[in-house]
């Protein structure tokens, strides 16, 4: 059970972006396995259990970030992340176009949400084909989206639109080519204790209806095809 991070976790987040090398971080490794990786790990497995005990027909897993960056993309950086995340989703060999909760801890802060990492095209022309097809959903969650302070929506924008929107306050779902539904937030005294878990488990069951209706876009037809 999660019971907090601890001041070691974040010393130990600042201590990798400071000293980002194998000796550093082999002399600091008990500290991170049980102050940082374990915390996470505990803190993703009740969020997990929640949402599956919530939608348990959405087949949901749980992941855990490794500290270790890919070393095909240092590209001059140290071999660790100063950071961690959970995720949860459903499993998918390409995990970055699919929708997915998370929650991840940093140095200066830390960030919750639902959203994309890297959506395919097709994804997007998919979600304005429905919006065309069914504007008042769409209509019905980002008024539900605008009536909370909790989260805010941020958006990659195309250049150029890719079509008009059937109303204005469909705009920004036409423009993106990604994004996500998050809150971001300094360190603070909930993270050391369960207040965390509670704040969590409030935020992504707000978030899960956004979750059901992008997950399914993926059964959608394609609109660029005749």
């Amino acid at each position: 059970m999660f019971t907090g991070f601890t001041d070691e976790t974040v010393d130990f987040m600042w201590g990798i972006r400071f000293n980002n090398e194998r000796s550093w971080f082999e002399a600091h490794k008990d500290i991170y396995l049980q102050h940082f990786y374990q915390p996470m790990k505990e803190l993703g497995d009740e969020l997990y259990t929640f949402l599956a005990d919530l939608r348990p027909d959405l087949g949901l897993i749980r992941k855990v970030s490794r500290i270790y960056r890919d070393a095909r993309r240092l590209h001059g950086r140290g071999p660790y992340k100063e950071s961690l995340w959970f995720s949860i989703e459903q499993p998918s060999e390409q995990w970055t176009a699919h929708p997915t909760f998370w929650f991840e801890l940093m140095p200066e802060g830390w960030t919750y949400g639902m959203g994309y990492y890297l959506p395919l095209p097709v994804t997007m022309a998919k979600l304005r084909a429905r919006i065309d097809r069914d504007p008042k959903t769409m209509e019905k969650l980002t008024r539900r989206l605008a009536q909370q302070e909790e989260f805010i929506l941020e958006t990659e924008d195309y250049k150029r639109p890719r079509a008009a929107a059937p109303t204005p306050s469909l705009e920004p779902w036409y423009r993106m080519r990604s994004f996500t539904i998050c809150h971001t937030d300094k360190l603070g005294d909930e993270l050391f204790c369960r207040d965390i878990v509670e704040r969590l488990k409030t935020g992504f069951t707000f978030l899960l209806p956004y979750y059901e209706y992008f997950v399914t876009l993926e059964g959608d037809p394609d609109p660029r095809k005749p």
